[in-house]
């Protein structure tokens, strides 16, 4: 059925790390809309964001797509006094990935890599395969293990999303 591996999923492959592949038009661009297709809850399906600090370090996070990144709970995960999402422009240079397609497996370069502490709720997330309509599910802890991502409170109340 899955022909057409993404790269994220063959390094996920070579070490073994068991994982789900779904598809998805790629037209759908929302990630509480994507969660519906998948017919699952949006609370296990998890966005990938890029931020940059004051001095320049890269950061990724997970949240999930229902939800919104904290920047202030994220500066503070991350050590660093403040930090703001990267330009979209930014996104593809620095990552190897497109806006809607950002995985947190298989960037150019390993940064620090940072997962709502929720993921561990659940057996298993999803997160994009690093490619539009594409996701993976696997444990959040497998993922954490792969990128060296730590869990930390990163988003606001949830309830009022």
């Amino acid at each position: 059925m899955e022909k057409d591996k993404t790269n994220a999923m063959r390094l996920l492959d070579a070490k073994k790390i068991p994982y789900e592949s779904f598809s998805y038009p790629p037209e759908i661009t929302d990630g509480e809309a994507v969660a519906a297709r998948l017919g699952e809850d949006a609370r296990t399906v998890f966005k990938t964001l890029v931020t940059v600090s004051g001095k320049g370090e890269y950061a990724v996070f997970c949240v999930p797509v229902c939800a919104s990144l904290d920047l202030k709970l994220a500066a503070k995960a991350a050590g660093v006094k403040s930090i703001a999402m990267i330009k979209q422009r930014e996104l593809e240079p620095l990552t190897g990935y497109i806006h809607g397609g950002c995985s947190p497996v298989g960037m150019k370069k390993r940064f620090k890599t940072f997962i709502d502490e929720s993921a561990q709720n659940f057996p298993q997330i999803y997160v994009s395969a690093g490619r539009v309509g594409r996701q993976i599910k696997l444990s959040p802890r497998d993922l954490a293990a792969y990128v060296g991502a730590v869990f930390a409170p990163l988003t606001a109340d949830e309830a009022q999303e």
